[in-house]
């Protein structure tokens, strides 16, 4: 059964998004769009492979439980994938949404933290973390979409480059949410209390929480540096 376009909700310079139904469930149609700078051969293996690495650490997460979409159909050599549509607003309309309440938001920013670290714990930065990429629905749980820039990493830098990218976001976009990030980062570390001491990989060990945040204290230190 062919996806049924409802309404476009992205128009980028990697991917086209739209939104609509895929036998007869909501569903999200991401299509690749190409790149006219490369050569048509590099692009088309470029495009395959990443589409290729994002639905395989889509379907890595979703078999652990994360609240991430789930594949349904995918097409890498034309560029196409079909995509669970998760529910909820994305974080950017919340945090400027008065109709939220504080304690809502809190609760929102704080259980984005911890499913950033689940993430983490999987040995898998995201690669996007700005507030367009998490969903938040009624009971302020939120998912995360588009790993299109995601990856299997070891290396306790990506990882703080990720909660810096996010980091980032909320103090320019959402300075009005003056502990938005402390808030997250007390759900990030929370999570690892919880749970314990993250799981050996089979690449590896993934990089503690607290290694993490400490990285993230030097990425901004040297952001401020060389600002």
């Amino acid at each position: 059964m062919a996806f049924v376009p409802t309404e476009r909700l992205h128009r980028g310079a990697e991917a086209e998004v739209w939104a609509g139904t895929w036998m007869g469930q909501d569903a999200v149609r991401k299509l690749r769009r190409p790149r006219k700078w490369r050569h048509p051969d590099l692009d088309i293996r470029l495009g395959y492979r990443r589409m290729m690495s994002e639905s395989r650490l889509l379907i890595r997460l979703k078999r652990r439980g994360l609240n991430v979409p789930a594949v349904w159909d995918l097409d890498p050599k034309s560029g196409r994938m079909i995509l669970e549509r998760m529910p909820g607003l994305p974080l950017i309309e919340i945090l400027r949404n008065k109709e939220f309440s504080q304690d809502f938001i809190r609760m929102a920013l704080r259980n984005t933290g911890s499913l950033i670290r689940r993430l983490h714990r999987e040995a898998i930065t995201h690669g996007d973390l700005s507030t367009n990429n998490i969903l938040v629905d009624e009971n302020a749980e939120p998912s995360l979409i588009d790993f299109g820039l995601a990856a299997i990493d070891y290396e306790i830098e990506r990882f703080g480059i990720d909660l810096h990218v996010i980091d980032e976001i909320l103090g320019a976009s959402h300075p009005e949410h003056t502990h938005a990030i402390e808030v997250l980062l007390e759900g990030y570390s929370s999570e690892e209390e919880r749970l314990g001491a993250p799981p050996e990989q089979s690449g590896g060990a993934v990089p503690t929480a607290s290694s993490v945040l400490k990285r993230l204290e030097e990425v901004r230190s040297r952001v401020r540096y060389h600002g």
